[in-house]
């Protein structure tokens, strides 16, 4: 053992001893053969207290209440749990609902925007986004921008970054629709300037919609006091509602009469149950509903909020800075000796609660990984991103993967 190691491993049980939030760790499953889980910021870990959660539920709510439970508080489910995330991402009641995945609900903000604006104005026919967002937003955005006879603006971002406040000052004009961002970069972690770029969108007479899937639940937000137009956010990392949860969205009052979303369900629908023959929408936020709301899907979700609230975001984001520091000196003295190099930014504000390193061989390393217990995940061409979720992970964890990446590395070699 080198004396690097000897003293990164006191440091990280001197941080765990100091850690406020330790005793939480012990709240979510830690079963199977994983040594350390380096993966929450792609799918957090479970509740221990899931398993009586849905027994309850289903011995409970459906078993004994069965079709009248959607009388007496389904229905409204997708609002309620909405207004909880919401509030968590710095929004009032009435501007948040659970339900669909992200990628329906991104399809649905973003094709509701462009045609609000095309209405408005119909020069306005382009769309802002980066070039290394997350595939579903690039993906939903070529589709629409074909359904709709628009351009696509495309931001040139450094991939150890993400899109800056200059580049979206360049690119928006009278043209610009609405622009389509990360709140945080799923590649590197680059945080934002969400107040900025909204700010500067809207001189440009565009609307925003925020894509918070790797902030909710560990990064402040301020949604309203920012003016974002529209954000959408899954609920199966941060949130830990488990595979294929549903996602939210966030749409702001003062745009919610004016959009129409094209998804046309039963449950968007003025009088759910006049089963009327043509689509009359709700007033306010139901009109974005579709479908059926995933009632049991949300068990999990709204186990994972009531423990946010209780700790509160700032706490976890406290606990997120320690991490990716502690991470990020394990990953200097261990792993970027042996030819990796960090691809996120550095510690301060534009930094979320994941890291990207990169070396050539991490493809193979991060299949050896695995077969050991130590789980992060691979992003092509080169990259290992260490996800850390604060609640459910320690730093003596943190290091036992970033150890194991080291000697992996090396054996690669």
């Amino acid at each position: 053992m080198t004396d690097a190691t000897t003293d990164l491993r006191s440091r990280a049980a001197a941080l765990d001893a100091a850690d406020p939030l330790a005793r939480h760790a012990s709240a979510f499953v830690r079963e199977g053969d994983v040594v350390s889980y380096l993966d929450g910021n792609s799918l957090g870990r479970p509740l221990a207290s899931l398993p009586q959660r849905f027994a309850d539920f289903v011995g409970g709510e459906w078993g004994t209440r069965l079709i009248r439970g959607w009388d007496e508080q389904w229905m409204a489910r997708p609002y309620a749990l909405g207004d909880r995330i919401g509030a968590l991402v710095g929004a009032a009641a009435g501007q948040s609902f659970v339900g669909d995945s992200t990628t329906v609900l991104l399809y649905k903000l973003v094709r509701a925007a462009v045609d609000a604006q095309l209405a408005a104005d119909p020069a306005r026919t382009e769309i802002v986004i980066e070039d290394d967002s997350f595939p579903t937003d690039r993906f939903i955005v070529e589709g629409i921008a074909a359904e709709r006879g628009c351009s696509i603006r495309w931001l040139r971002v450094d991939r150890a970054a993400g899109a800056t406040l200059e580049q979206v000052e360049e690119a928006v004009s009278e043209r610009t629709a609405l622009v389509l961002l990360c709140h945080v970069a799923y590649r590197s972690g680059f945080v934002a300037d969400v107040p900025g770029i909204t700010a500067a969108a809207h001189r440009a007479g565009a609307l925003v919609l925020w894509d918070l899937c790797h902030s909710a639940g560990v990064i402040p937000t301020e949604l309203d006091a920012w003016g974002v137009d529209l954000a959408v956010g899954c609920s199966y990392k941060y949130l830990n509602g488990g595979p294929g949860s549903p996602a939210f969205a966030y749409v702001r009052t003062e745009h919610q009469a004016s959009l129409a979303q094209p998804i046309q369900g039963w449950m968007g629908a003025a009088d759910v149950f006049a089963m009327g023959e043509r689509f009359e929408p709700a007033q306010g936020l139901r009109r974005f509903v579709s479908g059926t709301p995933p009632v049991l899907a949300t068990v999990a979700l709204e186990a994972m909020v009531e423990l946010l609230e209780e700790v509160g975001i700032e706490a976890v984001h406290a606990k997120s800075v320690a991490l990716t520091g502690f991470a990020e000196q394990a990953i200097e003295a261990l792993v970027l000796p042996l030819g990796a190099r960090l691809v996120s930014p550095e510690a301060g504000p534009h930094r979320g609660s994941h890291l990207t390193i990169a070396h050539p061989a991490f493809r193979e390393v991060t299949a050896r990984l695995w077969e050991r217990g130590v789980i992060p995940d691979f992003r092509a061409p080169d990259g290992i991103r260490i996800g850390l979720s604060p609640l459910s992970t320690t730093f003596a964890e943190v290091l036992v993967g970033i150890e194991a990446i080291a000697e992996e590395l090396r054996a690669a070699a």
